[in-house]
C-alpha cells in the first residue's frame, strides 16, 4: 500500500474521531458536566501530558503481558487446532472444553488464576491467554480441515503419508486462517491482560494499565483515567496493526509460493 493510499484510508475514520471530540467537548460546555464525572478532551489532554512517562511504563508493561499471553495462545491454539484436524474423536471429545474458556467470563476465572499462581506477570500472561487462545484454534482448525478435494486426492496418487499431507498442505493452506485468528486474539490478549491486572497486577512500584485505570477511578482522577482508557485503546489498535502487518508479510510470501506452483 503506497503512502497516498494510506492517508486516503486513514482520513475517513480520523475525520470522525475529530468530529466526536468536537462534540464531546461541546457537550461538556453546553451542560457544564462536572470534570470529575465528564473531563473535557483538552483536560484529558493535559493529563496525560502531565503522566506520559506513567501512562507509557505502563502500556509497556501490559503490552509485555499481552504479548505473552498472544504468543501462547498461538502456540497452544495452534497445537489444539493440528490434533482436532487428525482426530475427529479428539475434535468431538475436547473441543465443548475449548468453548469454556471463551463462555467463562474471565472476571470470574482471574482471581482462581490468582490463587493458583501467584500475582505478578505469569497470572496476567495466563489471563491474556486464556481469553485470546480461542480464535485461534477455531480458525485454524477451520484451515486446517478445509482442504480443497482435488489437491488430497493429488498427494494420495502420490503416497503422501499423514505427517507430509499436514505439513506440505493442511499447514500453509491454513496460513490465512490462522492469521485472521490472530488479529482477533490481538485485541482479546489486550482486554485479557488488563483483566489480569485488575487482579494480579505487577506489584505497588510496576503498574500497568490495568491497575492504572483502578487507581485513578478509586481516586475519581477521571481525566487521568481517561487517559488511561484512551492509552489502553491504543495499545489494542498497535497490537492489531503489528499482527496484521506480520500476517500481511506472511500471506504474501505464501501467495508468492501459491503462484509458483500454479
Amino acid at each position: 500500500m503506497s503512502l497516498a493510499s494510506a492517508a486516503r484510508a486513514a482520513l475517513p475514520p480520523l475525520l470522525v474521531f475529530l468530529a466526536l471530540l468536537g462534540l464531546w467537548q461541546l457537550a461538556c460546555s453546553v451542560l457544564a458536566l462536572p470534570a470529575y464525572l465528564v473531563p473535557t478532551p483538552a483536560e484529558v489532554a493535559r493529563e496525560a501530558a502531565a503522566n506520559v512517562g506513567q501512562l507509557a511504563q505502563a502500556a509497556l508493561l501490559t503490552a509485555v503481558g499481552a504479548l505473552g499471553g498472544l504468543g501462547a495462545s498461538l502456540v497452544v491454539g495452534g497445537l489444539v487446532a493440528v490434533l482436532f484436524s487428525q482426530s475427529q474423536t479428539a475434535a468431538r471429545s475436547l473441543y465443548p472444553y475449548a468453548i469454556f474458556l471463551q463462555t467463562v467470563p474471565i472476571v470470574a476465572v482471574a482471581p482462581l488464576i490468582v490463587v493458583w499462581f501467584g500475582t505478578g506477570l505469569q497470572s496476567v500472561v495466563l489471563t491474556a491467554a486464556i481469553l485470546s487462545v480461542f480464535p485461534i484454534i477455531t480458525n485454524g482448525t477451520t484451515g486446517l480441515v478445509r482442504v480443497d478435494p482435488q489437491l488430497l486426492e493429488l498427494f494420495a496418487m502420490s503416497d503422501a503419508s499423514r505427517l507430509q499431507l499436514l505439513l506440505k498442505l493442511r499447514l500453509p493452506g491454513s496460513l490465512p486462517y490462522f492469521v485472521a485468528g490472530a488479529k482477533i486474539s490481538g485485541g482479546l490478549a489486550v482486554i485479557g491482560a488488563i483483566v489480569g491486572e485488575f487482579f494480579a497486577g505487577f506489584g505497588a512500584d510496576e503498574l500497568g494499565l490495568g491497575a492504572l485505570i483502578l487507581q485513578t477511578s478509586g481516586r475519581l482522577q477521571t481525566a487521568y483515567l481517561f487517559a488511561a482508557i484512551f492509552t489502553a485503546t491504543l495499545l489494542g489498535l498497535l497490537l492489531f496493526g503489528l499482527v496484521a502487518l506480520l500476517g500481511e508479510l506472511a500471506l504474501r510470501r505464501w501467495r508468492g509460493r501459491e503462484l509458483a506452483v500454479h
